[in-house]
């Protein structure tokens, strides 16, 4: 099984706290995603993320086919990072860990997510002609839309 390595960083000109109740909050993901893909949550969660908390949604991540996606918040410690990780989805493995920084500058945020694909090669085949490309491009579209959030607050 290949399992590939993607990472993005940016700054966020606001307070460790501000950020932190931002990106702690599982409802937030909506707002973070990109509307083509169709994100929605499928029950009533807390507005903030614990270890062990279970978030079901459905996703068009591919093809804008509808799938049921189910993640398991698995570590979090408090203002530093929390990881998520699939329990049912599209992938074969998918695990994200969310590092927050309180710098000069705000709050340095990275992402680093390491992932798998099914189907052998075929699936690495679509990942180097359509997947990783859409993981950047819904990375890229979360800075630009964070960017825009916290110039507003």
């Amino acid at each position: 099984m290949k399992v590939y390595k993607i990472e993005f960083k940016q700054t966020i000109p606001i307070s460790i706290d501000k950020c932190w109740d931002f990106f702690s909050n599982p409802k937030n993901l909506k707002v973070i995603t990109p509307s083509h893909m169709g994100f929605d949550i499928l029950e009533e969660i807390d507005d903030k993320m614990y270890a062990g908390q279970i978030i079901q949604y459905e996703v068009k991540p591919i093809f804008g086919l509808k799938m049921h996606w189910v993640t398991e918040i698995t570590h979090v410690d408090e203002r530093k990072y929390f990881v998520d990780e699939q329990r049912i989805g599209p992938y074969k493995f998918w695990h994200h860990k969310h590092f927050f920084e309180e710098t000069s500058k705000g709050v340095e945020m990275k992402d680093i997510v390491h992932y798998a694909i099914p189907y052998g090669i075929i699936g690495r085949l679509i990942h180097e002609l359509y997947i990783r490309e859409r993981l950047v491009h819904i990375f890229s579209y979360r800075k630009q839309i964070v960017e825009t959030i916290f110039k507003e607050l």
